[in-house]
């Protein structure tokens, strides 16, 4: 199994409530530059001890829509080559290059970072009767859990996550985002807790356009990562967050669970609220957590998943970490704190706190929407959608 290295060391001290996250999306499709960004993350400076800060961004990548962007970590040149090796093997590599980046001041022991732009090899995809998406997911499992030092910190399309150990604005800084432009960014200020600080432990967590931001603990983690590799998930960046995009990935694009079904299925209802609920209401929960009870998410936590056509903010179940969302036209904001918020909207149409397990979600105009309707399904319609068997499921419509 692939190695971590040690880039930096664990908090000698904890603050369980730290950690800060920012989530900004343009649903009419109008790009923004990562500075907008780096600047809300700024004012969130404190909530993180500099040993973790990333952002990731969509839309950022126009030049090559339809191509997977690896964007690659490597301790030594060694693991480099044997990446390169595998894409070769495996992928036809339209071009490859360093990750642009500056000297920023407090950001040292950077790995190498390279990023990829490649499609699957349509003979070696055919040989494996995948989809292109299964495809790439098994290529960063096997990456990660096998070529020692290489970490893939994102693997979608026409996006890209750029992370490290610094604080947030250091970070940004050092991968230039001032320079990309994007519809969707989200951002992030860690204080590391039961894990190291290191350059592929730092926020967000991809994997293909999926990306997680998280502030808070996972204490199902264990069972979570259990769970994961029933369905050929690897765990292996030793962080809790891992699990989060994971799940999103399995329910959202595997199972096909609509958005508003899958965020009740991480932040479950407590089973004294499912007793108060209609009884058809009851029915779909109680099915929801039979079905999905080793995916749910237990613990404190607020969490913005980013993907290619939006993003969407949730609290924990009983909401013991702080989010915030604003609005300001076709301008949606979330983030840990307020401040944040209006340091890049200094007067917002609307302001308020998410209530708990309630998602907040963001739809760009004109773009595919990669999720399958928000209307609730009945519990037979569930199984329908985890085992797949679609010919025995009644046809159910979706917006």
């Amino acid at each position: 199994m692939s190695q971590r290295p040690s880039y930096s060391q664990e908090s000698p001290f904890k603050i369980h409530g730290g950690c800060g996250l920012v989530g900004i999306c343009d649903e009419s499709g109008t790009l923004m530059s990562g500075e907008v960004a780096i600047q809300a993350m700024a004012v969130q400076h404190d909530r993180g001890n500099g040993l973790g800060g990333g952002f990731a961004g969509y839309g950022i990548y126009p030049e090559f829509p339809d191509h997977f962007a690896f964007h690659m970590m490597y301790h030594d040149l060694k693991a480099k080559e044997e990446t390169d090796a595998y894409f070769d093997r495996y992928f036809l590599v339209d071009l490859a290059e360093p990750m642009p980046t500056r000297p920023v001041k407090g950001i040292t022991d950077a790995p190498h970072l390279w990023r990829y732009f490649l499609k699957p090899d349509p003979h070696k995809i055919a040989d494996a009767e995948m989809s292109p998406e299964d495809y790439v997911v098994h290529a960063v499992m096997t990456i990660n859990s096998s070529i020692d030092g290489a970490f893939v910190a994102s693997s979608g399309k026409n996006m890209g996550a750029f992370k490290g150990v610094g604080y947030p604005e250091e970070i940004g800084h050092y991968y230039r985002l001032e320079e990309y432009e994007g519809h969707t960014w989200t951002g992030h200020n860690r204080f590391p807790t039961n894990t190291p600080g290191w350059w592929g432990g730092a926020h967000p967590f991809a994997l293909l356009d999926w990306t997680i931001v998280h502030n808070g603990e996972i204490s199902s983690y264990g069972i979570n990562s259990r769970y994961l590799e029933q369905f050929g998930y690897k765990c292996t960046l030793g962080t809790d967050t891992e699990v989060a995009a994971y799940l999103f990935d399995l329910m959202l694009r595997r199972h096909k669970l609509p958005l508003t079904l899958a965020c009740k299925a991480l932040a479950a209802p407590l089973w004294a609220d499912i007793d108060r609920m209609p009884e058809a209401e009851k029915a779909l929960m109680t099915s929801l957590r039979a079905v999905y009870g080793p995916g749910m998410l237990n613990g404190p936590f607020a969490i913005v998943l980013g993907f290619n056509g939006g993003m969407v903010a949730l609290n924990d179940r009983i909401k013991l970490r702080p989010l915030v969302a604003a609005r300001k036209g076709t301008l949606l904001v979330v983030a840990s704190e307020e401040s944040a918020i209006r340091a890049i909207v200094p007067d917002p149409d609307s302001v308020w706190a998410p209530k708990a397990g309630e998602p907040v979600i963001a739809r760009v105009e004109g773009m595919d929407w990669p999720i399958h309707g928000d209307l609730h399904l009945s519990p037979s319609e569930i199984s329908c959608a985890v085992t797949g068997v679609e010919d025995t499921c009644d046809t159910v419509e979706v917006s």
